[in-house]
């Protein structure tokens, strides 16, 4: 049966603006605050990607009013804390890992029985670093015998909060938590390895909600209510990304985008490739609601390989595919080390990106908690057929590889790209990249 993929030629180079769609991670956020606010909250810049979607889609299956999205506007009249509904049937997230961690957390309060359940890819994805603490805090949930999806999540009688020390940074499992403590008992705290994405602190902040940080312990009283605010979502730095790497590859780049999301907690992606050389300019800095926007100039620069400092690793979590690219065009070796957490991604990040980069030409060594790339310098990468399996990061990198292959390079398998990045191919067409979409791959090849 065939698949969507990309065939993309090579060369070329980007110019001109782009503006990239809205934050996948506030526009889960708005959706589910919104729907237990009290009062009508309107949002602006929602991403309208098949993710997001899943998120309103669940809400709605739970007696929320929300009108659109429309060109990115959407309109949610709150519940209020206590005024989800039973939903008739499983809520389907599709491919949305933050949805469905997000909604555990969420609905483990709620006093109706609720079942979770995703795509192939989610179905594969651990949910125990979730289900584990919140059985700690009284919830009641069953997981397959791996720890995976469905999620079949029973009513209790209370929740309790818990001081909570996270074995892995991970936002989505502190926003769990946190979702989790607005109907718990008590105080409920979590406190992180390494500084994670705080777009669950800003947001309930704005909701009336303030969320006490201290240090790396972040805190929440359980009873209290939301109030609707005005969400506006920017531009996703994670979207960005590939666009900062591909005009940085690229010969006579020139590339501006507006808006983007420079919120402190996810900006490893520009501190990370300006550690490499890249010629990076932010500027007009302001705030867009709770969260911080700049315009980015990115133009062409010779990379050159770094060891990536461990810190920035939560910083740039969804970015790596994107900057695997950056290290395969520069100049030396590049080696991250520390990131486990990309082997659990929508895919194992590190091993599907290593076997496309050796497809590539370009010498990749996997390590068990990274990469070793050693980069082409001023050469280029050799072109060819590389497979995402179902990774839309993955998908939308190896596109952007193209600028520096001397062959075309397809990419098989993009049809998830639509999760994050609605007209991703459009919109890097308008910027010079010359790819076209195609439904002539055999989805038998992409195994």
């Amino acid at each position: 049966m065939p698949v969507r993929g990309y065939r993309v030629a090579p060369g070329g180079t980007l110019v001109g603006e782009v503006g990239v769609p809205g934050d996948k991670s506030i526009s889960h956020r708005a959706i589910m605050l919104g729907a237990l606010a009290d009062g009508a909250t309107e949002v602006t810049g929602f991403l309208e990607g098949a993710d997001s979607l899943a998120t309103l889609a669940a809400f709605r299956n739970m007696g929320v009013q929300i009108v659109g999205p429309e060109a990115g506007r959407v309109h949610i009249q709150g519940v209020g804390r206590d005024g989800l509904t039973a939903p008739n049937g499983p809520l389907d997230v599709g491919n949305a890992g933050t949805a469905m961690r997000l909604l555990c957390g969420l609905l483990a309060g709620q006093p109706f029985e609720s079942t979770l359940v995703g795509d192939a890819s989610l179905s594969r994805r651990p949910m125990r670093r979730v289900t584990d603490p919140l059985a700690q805090m009284g919830a009641a949930i069953d997981t397959t015998p791996a720890g995976t999806a469905p999620l079949r999540i029973h009513p209790v009688d209370r929740l309790h909060g818990i001081d909570y020390a996270m074995p892995v940074a991970s936002a989505q499992v502190k926003s769990c938590l946190l979702l989790a403590g607005l109907y718990a008992d008590g105080e409920t705290c979590v406190t992180e390895p390494a500084v994670t994405r705080d777009h669950t602190e800003r947001m309930l902040a704005t909701f009336s909600c303030p969320v006490q940080r201290d240090g790396a312990r972040v805190c929440l009283r359980g009873g209290s209510r939301l109030t609707a605010a005005p969400v506006a979502v920017p531009a996703d730095i994670s979207s960005a990304a590939f666009f900062l790497v591909g005009a940085s590859i690229a010969a006579g780049a020139d590339l501006i985008l507006p808006a983007v999301g420079v919120n402190p907690t996810r900006i490893g992606v520009l501190n990370i490739l300006r550690a490499m050389g890249a010629d990076i300019e932010i500027a007009n800095r302001r705030d867009c609601g709770a969260e911080p926007v700049a315009d980015l100039r990115v133009r062409s620069a010779r990379l050159s390989g770094i060891e990536i400092p461990r810190d920035q690793v939560p910083l740039a979590i969804d970015e790596f595919p994107a900057l695997f690219i950056a290290a395969a065009c520069a100049e030396g070796e590049t080696l991250l080390t520390g990131a486990e957490e990309l082997r659990v991604k929508e895919s194992d990040r590190i091993a599907v990106m290593a076997a496309g980069l050796v497809a590539l030409g370009v010498d990749a060594e996997v390590l068990p908690d990274g990469i070793r790339i050693r980069g082409v310098g001023n050469g280029r990468l050799t072109g060819g057929t590389v497979h995402s399996h179902g990774d839309h990061r993955i998908a939308m990198a190896f596109a952007i590889a193209a600028l520096r292959a001397a062959e075309p390079v397809v990419v098989q398998d993009s049809a998830n790209v639509d999760t994050s990045f609605p007209g991703f191919a459009a919109l890097a067409a308008g910027a010079g990249l010359d790819i076209e979409e195609t439904a002539a791959v055999a989805a038998e090849t992409a195994q």
